[in-house]
Protein backbone atom coordinates (compact mmCIF):
# COMPACT_ATOMS: atom_id res chain seq x y z
CA UNK A 1 0.00 0.00 0.00
CA UNK A 2 1.87 2.90 -1.50
CA UNK A 3 1.19 6.07 1.47
CA UNK A 4 2.64 9.36 1.06
CA UNK A 5 2.66 11.72 4.36
CA UNK A 6 3.66 15.68 3.98
CA UNK A 7 4.79 17.50 7.00
CA UNK A 8 4.73 21.08 6.91
CA UNK A 9 5.10 23.84 10.15
CA UNK A 10 2.12 24.85 11.93
CA UNK A 11 1.12 28.58 10.99
CA UNK A 12 2.69 31.08 13.28
CA UNK A 13 6.04 28.63 13.62
CA UNK A 14 8.65 30.95 11.77
CA UNK A 15 10.08 29.27 9.11
CA UNK A 16 13.69 30.03 8.43
CA UNK A 17 14.33 27.67 5.42
CA UNK A 18 11.10 29.23 3.56
CA UNK A 19 12.58 32.83 4.20
CA UNK A 20 15.75 31.84 2.68
CA UNK A 21 14.48 30.45 -0.72
CA UNK A 22 12.00 33.46 -0.63
CA UNK A 23 15.23 35.73 -0.33
CA UNK A 24 17.20 34.01 -2.83
CA UNK A 25 14.31 34.24 -5.48
CA UNK A 26 13.66 37.82 -4.58
CA UNK A 27 17.59 38.51 -5.58
CA UNK A 28 17.10 35.73 -9.07
CA UNK A 29 14.15 38.68 -9.70
CA UNK A 30 11.16 36.51 -8.70
CA UNK A 31 9.61 39.33 -7.05
CA UNK A 32 6.35 38.07 -6.77
CA UNK A 33 7.14 34.95 -4.84
CA UNK A 34 6.06 35.34 -1.32
CA UNK A 35 4.98 33.26 1.79
CA UNK A 36 7.43 30.50 0.86
CA UNK A 37 6.94 27.13 2.81
CA UNK A 38 9.33 24.29 3.25
CA UNK A 39 7.76 20.66 3.74
CA UNK A 40 8.62 17.07 3.72
CA UNK A 41 7.22 14.54 1.28
CA UNK A 42 7.42 10.77 2.93
CA UNK A 43 6.32 8.36 0.86
CA UNK A 44 5.95 4.35 2.37
CA UNK A 45 5.35 1.25 1.09
CA UNK A 46 3.03 -0.45 3.82
CA UNK A 47 1.62 -3.68 4.21
CA UNK A 48 -2.08 -4.27 3.10
CA UNK A 49 -4.38 -3.27 5.76
CA UNK A 50 -1.95 -0.95 7.58
CA UNK A 51 -4.98 1.57 9.65
CA UNK A 52 -5.35 4.77 9.49
CA UNK A 53 -4.27 5.11 12.97
CA UNK A 54 -1.31 3.14 12.81
CA UNK A 55 -0.16 5.36 9.94
CA UNK A 56 -1.14 8.99 12.29
CA UNK A 57 0.85 6.91 15.05
CA UNK A 58 3.99 6.70 12.72
CA UNK A 59 3.56 10.18 12.03
CA UNK A 60 2.96 11.75 15.63
CA UNK A 61 6.17 9.37 16.88
CA UNK A 62 8.52 9.53 14.50
CA UNK A 63 7.70 11.50 10.91
CA UNK A 64 6.66 14.53 12.09
CA UNK A 65 7.03 16.99 15.67
CA UNK A 66 3.48 17.01 16.63
CA UNK A 67 4.45 20.57 18.93
CA UNK A 68 5.26 22.66 15.66
CA UNK A 69 4.42 20.47 12.63
CA UNK A 70 1.11 19.54 11.33
CA UNK A 71 0.61 16.57 8.59
CA UNK A 72 -1.42 14.80 5.77
CA UNK A 73 -2.00 11.42 4.67
CA UNK A 74 -3.11 10.36 1.61
CA UNK A 75 -3.32 6.24 0.67
CA UNK A 76 -2.10 6.15 -3.14
CA UNK A 77 -3.04 3.11 -4.20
Amino acid sequence: MKTSVTVTLKKGVLDPQGKAIEGALHSLGFEGAENVNVGKLITLDLPDGTSQEQIKDMCEKLLSNPVIEDYEIKILN
